[in-house]
This record gives structure tokens, sequence and C-alpha cells, in this order.
């Protein structure tokens, strides 16, 4: 029995016993007076059993014949297996002359396995523990963006983040991600800090090749192979979701170069080159003095950053655009 249902046994019993009014317990169980009598004429007569509803357990008179559902689902695993339950609903009243509710035909595919719900449909992406080192891993990543509003082009900023600390190390704006753009980016990097251990980035171009009958650069691009002559790692993520500590580090610096650009209005720049100039040595130190007030200390304290001049190719050699067939050379 329901909870309603024995809700109606303890009203219809005082109202045996004389301990509610017929209007009271009308009124408490939401029924007419008339519909409370009957409940109590088939109370005393079958007892709590007889107020269950007499459709329970039955065949809806709105079902549809088993084998219209076999068969109806049956033409969908055959014929419309990448369909979903609009379309074939459609599909099976126009070519079958099949009549169904799209919400009967969802559910019918959803118990014979054809079609999952949309909770069932989601993904969850494990997070990434973030490396335990200073310099272990940099996430490096493009926003394009309309940054100075109106004033200059729309560009992109280069973003470099270390893993284990959210710290951003390194901010470029470049007309867009191009191999000379972070060429420049790497070569201040690892002016200011040196080399870390590895890069985490996208599987954009620049870091990745996309062609794979490509017949030089021995499967690599410029990037990474400037990478490897400097003994530095490159991982490219799977997904957007696992860039997820980069992506958290960009909207860091909103606030001040939100200000910069505030600032940009109130300097008189004679030219392009003295505007980019600014924006790349004032902006950026203050953007990164500001997002390292709110960084986070790393599990160890250990610095994995190496010094580039220990390497047997001087980043200047490496960081050069070099036709593919060219050797590497120390």
């Amino acid at each position: 029995m329901s909870e309603r249902e024995v809700r109606r046994v303890e009203v219809l019993n005082e109202m045996q016993s004389g301990r509610r009014t017929v209007a009271a317990a009308a009124s408490v169980l939401g029924i007419s007076e008339r519909q409370a009598y009957r409940l109590l004429a088939r109370y005393q007569e079958t007892g709590g059993f007889g107020l269950v509803h007499k459709a329970r357990g039955r065949t809806s008179n709105r079902s549809h014949n088993p084998g219209i559902r076999k068969y109806a689902v049956e033409l969908v695993k055959t014929h419309y297996a990448d369909f979903g339950p609009t379309l074939a609903t459609e599909a099976l009243e126009e070519r079958h002359g099949i009549r169904v509710g799209r919400e009967t035909l969802r559910r019918w595919m959803m118990a014979d396995g054809v079609w999952l719900s949309r909770k069932q449909r989601k993904t969850f992406h494990q997070p990434r523990l973030r490396r335990e080192s200073y310099g272990e891993l940099v996430q490096i990543d493009g926003s394009e963006h309309r940054w100075f509003e109106d004033r200059f082009e729309p560009c992109t900023l280069l973003v470099f983040v270390d893993d284990a600390t959210s710290r951003l190390m390194q901010l470029r704006f470049v007309p867009s991600e191009s191999t000379e753009s972070y060429f420049a980016a790497l070569r201040g990097y690892l002016n200011e800090h040196g080399c870390p251990v590895a890069f985490y980035s996208d599987k954009h171009s620049v870091f990745r090749v996309v062609r794979q009958d490509t017949k030089g650069g021995q499967g690599m691009t410029q990037f990474g192979r400037a990478l490897s002559e400097l003994n530095i790692e490159i991982l490219c993520a799977n997904s957007s979701q696992a860039k997820g500590p980069c992506r958290a580090g960009e909207p860091d610096a909103s606030g001040p170069i939100g200000e910069g650009v505030t600032a940009c209005k109130h300097q008189r720049h004679g030219s392009r080159q003295r505007l980019s100039a600014w924006i790349h040595g004032t902006l950026q130190r203050a953007v990164c003095s500001a997002a390292g007030q709110n960084a986070g200390p790393a599990p160890s304290a250990a610095d994995d950053h190496s010094p580039a001049e220990r390497h047997p190719v001087s980043p200047r050699a490496a960081l050069r655009r070099r036709p593919a067939h060219v050797p590497l050379r120390p």
C-alpha cells in the first residue's frame, strides 16, 4: 500500500469509531463527502486492501501490443541504429507505417540498450594531479582575443603557467600562434628561468605534426625539434579538460591586463613598435607580479629548472627555424 492509502485507512478508522466526522475526514483526504461514504463502505466490506486502486498491476489501456514493440525495436537495431528517438520515430512512421510516440520509443530503445539517456552518456574526466616540483611541468597555451579593444588589432596572448604552483611564468602578445611567436616567448622564458623538464600543450600544429605523410622533419615540428635539442620534453593533452590548471591561470591575468589596457589610453606612443615594446615589458611584469601573489606553494621545494648554458646546443642556435634536411649540430 502507498502512503496515501495508509493515510486513508487511518482516517477511515477514526470515522468508523466516531472520533472524526464525515466532513472533517473528507476535508483531510481532499475528497467529497459522498466519496468518503463510498470509501468507508468499501473499507468495512473488504478491509484495507479494498482501498488499493483497481488498475494497479494491470496493463494500461493505451499500451502497445508486445509484438509491435519487438518489431519496432528490431527495425531500429537493423536499419536505424545511429538514429535518435525523434528521427527513428519519423522513419518508422514514414517507411514502415508504425506509429508510436517519441518518448515511448525512447523508453523501448533504452530498455533494449539501443539508446543511452543523457545521464548515461555523460562522461567524467579524471582530474590530473599537479606535478610536485617547480619547473617540472610548464603549461603553454594561446588565447586569441581583442585584448586592446578598438585601439589595436586582435592578437593572441601566449601564457606559460607552472603546473605545480599555477604561477604565470611568461606572457607575450603576438599576432597569432605561430612557430616564430612561440620561439620568441620561449627565448624570454629560458633567459629568465632556465630550461624546465617538460612543456604541456594542446595539439596545435606548432607542437604536433598533423599530417602523418610528412616526408621531412623526423616526425616533429620546428618547435618540437628545438625542444628536443634543448632536452625539453613536449606533452600534448588529449582534451581541454586536461589543461585545466592552464585555463584556470588565464583569468588571473585579466585584472592586470585590464589595468594595462586602461593605461594605454593615457600613453602617447609614437609607433606601434613602441607600443609593443611597452606591452611586452611593463605590462608583462605587472601581470606576472600580480599573478605571482595568488600562486600557491609547490609540494616540493626543489627547482627543476636547469641553466640553458649547460646544454650542448645553445638556445640561440636551437630557437631558429631550420630546413627539415639540416642535421642537428651542437
